[in-house]
């Protein structure tokens, strides 16, 4: 019985620890697609290839300051804009964003229509003030 109590008591500490020591598993070994300057802050897209895909995409959005800490930059927003060409008319794929564990990371969720060349749209607003900033991003 003293056994058994002290294996349960074993792992139930075990899983307090690994709770207390948990990292958000989104942004784990992400690798940058593209990322922007806007004013003092640099802007980054990442995924876990590095690459942005045509369908659902699971994205990480950063903000850092020049000393490349993460920052709060309260509200953020993320959409994909393609323009019309030819018979083709214009897209727009607007990101989910929800906030993580870290301040200055959001999680992206995005379906890509098509291949091709998009124009990420990024605007942010809050404490540190309001900007935006676009970078071209290939989707394959």
């Amino acid at each position: 019985m003293r056994a058994k109590i002290f294996f349960i008591a074993s792992f139930l500490i075990i899983v307090l620890i690994a709770a207390a020591c948990r990292t958000d598993p989104s942004s784990a070994g992400d690798k940058i697609i593209k990322s922007a300057k806007s004013g003092d802050m640099t802007i980054a897209i990442a995924s876990a290839t590095g690459d942005l895909k045509v369908g659902d995409n699971d994205l990480m959005l950063s903000f850092t300051d020049s000393s490349g800490d993460l920052i709060d930059v309260g509200a953020a927003s993320l959409a994909f804009h393609m323009p019309a060409m030819g018979a083709m008319a214009e897209m727009n794929d607007k990101a989910e964003l929800t906030t993580t564990d870290t301040p200055g990371k959001y999680r992206a969720q995005v379906k890509i229509e098509m291949t091709g060349t998009w124009e990420a749209r990024i605007a942010y607003q809050g404490s540190r003030g309001q900007g935006q900033a676009t970078m071209n991003v290939q989707a394959k």
